[in-house]
């Protein structure tokens, strides 16, 4: 239920460089036949299950599913399976709460004391504070203890109590800290408010409207109605993930749907199907990272709005470039691989940006102390604002980015080395090719980078 966040040293889907000025608005077939073969050898090398889906103005142009929906009965995934996804929620919840302020039923500064005074300084948080998670309301999901009752029910009261018991973070309004208990509060408000769930609020505010046929307020997994189990890959094999009850992550993170359904709900918000322009712009207006149920994602020079998602063994990710019309989404229920990378190349074919296939056939070799030790110092490039220093840690090499932490690299030949986890992939040559104690090439996301010795 934790909003999923990239773990590439701050480069993300930034990276990439866009080559040319003119887009394709709609994935050239060459284009698509590549991340199909992307999305193929993943499957092939048990790196993801999943699911994609690219909208242009609401009409799809590419869809892909790999792996099982259901592993134990070997059940194939499909453009209809449905996956949880997370904090993907935070979006609905997000644009029922501004649909309620259009008709004079809350507004930003309602106070949440109206509704749950036991929260610590309720008198002082107000529904924008939830929103853009500067209330100082402590993430629930951070305690310990989370985990000793994530999969069991819990009544509303339940968790009102969980949540007012911790202290306050910090002041309301004074910094943003990202917390699902903003968004649990709020759906419960939404009920108040409306005097119905928060899933019959969804239904006739969200799913109906936009004619949804996969989405919905999440139970029970059941796959005979084509529900994904989640899994992690654990010694060679994807084993079955934890199930959280959906009572506890409620209007942070219980919603179901496929990542066409996405697309046709992020193409109607941004198109006003939802909420005025006065809305979505308020909810587009990001302050320390956030806005009101939305974050920004940069691709090069283009910007798309929405949101990651994470819970149990799925994790998920939608956004919509609105000066292209286009939307993305796509929902994981195993991963293996870095989810960033995906999101890159589904959005490099798109641009006609090339991109890598990855290659899984290398294995790890071991490389002498020696070897490695010639290969320590500090390199620097004209391209991106960061040096990044290599050198021993005991008999392993390492890297470090400026302002972030060392991660392993693992050694693949005398001149290549990988950090698999971040897509990350060093080969220390020259401008031309040729092996070279003093240059590297970063490649990361489609991008790359060469940086020299200092």
């Amino acid at each position: 239920m934790k909003n999923f966040k990239k773990t590439l040293f701050s480069l993300s889907l930034g990276l990439v460089s866009l080559t040319s000025t003119s887009f394709a608005f709609a994935i050239e077939k060459e284009s698509a036949s590549k991340l199909d073969q992307f999305f193929e050898v993943l499957e092939k090398n048990n790196k993801a299950m999943l699911s994609v889906a690219l909208s242009k103005d609401g009409e799809i142009v590419y869809q892909k599913q790999i792996g099982k929906f259901n592993v134990s009965k070997n059940l194939n995934s499909n453009q209809d399976t449905k996956y949880r996804v997370g904090s993907i929620t935070k979006i609905f919840a997000a644009t029922v709460v501004m649909q309620l302020i259009e008709e004079g039923k809350l507004s930003l500064d309602t106070k949440l004391s109206k509704f749950f005074p036991q929260v610590k300084n309720a008198e002082n948080i107000t529904v924008e504070h939830l929103l853009g998670h500067r209330s100082g309301i402590y993430n629930f999901t951070n305690e310990a203890g989370y985990f000793s009752y994530m999969t069991k029910k819990r009544t509303r009261e339940q968790m009102l109590k969980i949540i007012s018991d911790f202290s306050s973070d910090f002041e309301p309004g004074s910094k943003y800290a990202y917390s699902n208990s903003n968004y649990v509060l709020l759906g419960y408000i939404i009920e108040d408010v409306t005097k119905s769930s928060f899933a019959d609020a969804l239904n006739h505010r969200i799913v109906r409207k936009l004619g949804l046929k996969n989405t919905q307020y999440g139970a029970k997994i059941g796959t005979t109605q084509n529900e994904a189990y989640s899994y992690r890959f654990q010694s060679g094999s994807w084993v079955k993930a934890e199930e959280t009850d959906m009572s506890i992550p409620h209007a942070a993170g219980a919603v179901v749907s496929t990542p066409t359904d996405l697309t046709i709900f992020m193409h109607g918000l941004f198109s006003g199907k939802l909420v005025s322009n006065d809305s979505l712009a308020s909810m587009k207006k990001i302050k320390d990272g956030y806005g009101k149920g939305l974050i920004t994602f940069p691709f090069g020079q283009k910007q798309a709005f929405g949101h990651g998602g994470g819970i149990d063994g799925f994790v998920s990710n939608t956004a919509y470039f609105p000066e292209d019309g286009l939307a993305l989404a796509a929902t994981s229920n195993g991963l293996n691989y870095e989810f960033n990378n995906m999101m890159i190349a589904i959005l490099s074919a798109y641009y006609n940006v090339p991109f890598e296939i990855p290659n899984f056939d290398l294995k790890p070799i071991q490389l002498s102390v020696d070897k490695m030790k010639k290969l320590e110092g500090i390199y620097q490039t004209s391209s991106l604002p960061m040096d990044i220093t290599v050198k021993l840690d005991g008999d392993n090499l390492t890297a470090q980015a400026s302002g972030q932490s060392p991660f392993p690299l693992t050694s693949y030949s005398e001149t290549e080395f990988r950090f698999d986890a971040a897509g990350i992939v060093m080969v220390f040559v020259d401008g031309t090719g040729k092996p070279s104690f003093d240059n590297f090439v970063l490649k990361q996301g489609g991008g790359k980078h060469l940086f020299s010795r200092k």
